[in-house]
This record gives structure tokens, sequence and C-alpha cells, in this order.
């Protein structure tokens, strides 16, 4: 009868060490949730990322003036015939 109730005991005591420690245990379960919580917030910004993107391609691809808009803001490109003006703001300066 002694070595049933010493089996049972080592047992139940293997059993809570791995509810409490290692693989699929709690703190590994809240783990997880977190490391999901955290990926679904990543993946919520990047398809905003990609929403804004899909955007500005549709722009470029249906007219010119999208890829104008590009070119003057990006390259710094001027139509032919204007005239460019740097205003410098000298309480500004860096």
């Amino acid at each position: 009868m002694k070595w049933i109730v010493t089996t049972l005991v080592i047992l139940l005591a293997g059993l809570q060490l791995r509810l409490w420690v290692g693989e699929g245990s709690l703190a590994d379960i809240a783990r997880l949730k977190s490391e999901i919580e955290q990926q679904e917030r990543f993946n919520a910004r990047d398809r905003e990322r990609n929403r804004m993107l899909q955007v500005e391609i549709s722009h470029l691809k249906n007219g010119l003036a999208g890829v104008e808009e590009l070119a003057r803001e990006d390259m710094g490109m001027v139509k032919q015939g204007e005239t460019f003006y740097l205003v410098v703001d000298r309480n500004n300066r860096k």
C-alpha cells in the first residue's frame, strides 16, 4: 500500500512539473500569446503600409500627375521654363 501512495505522489509531482515548467506549460502558453499579439500588431502595420503603396502604385499607373509629383518631390525636378527658388530660413538652420 505504501508503494502505491509513493507512486501516486511521484506521478502527481511529475504532472505538476509538466504543468508549470516546460513545453506546453502555463508560462509557455502566456509567452506564445504575447508573441501572437505582437505579430498581429506588426501585421496590421504592414497591411496599412501595403495599402498606402497600392494607392501610390495606382496613382502612378493611371496618370502623369502622380509621376510628375513623384519626380518633383523625390528628385527635385522642374519643368522646362520654370525657375527653381530655394528659400532658406536663417532662423531654422541646422
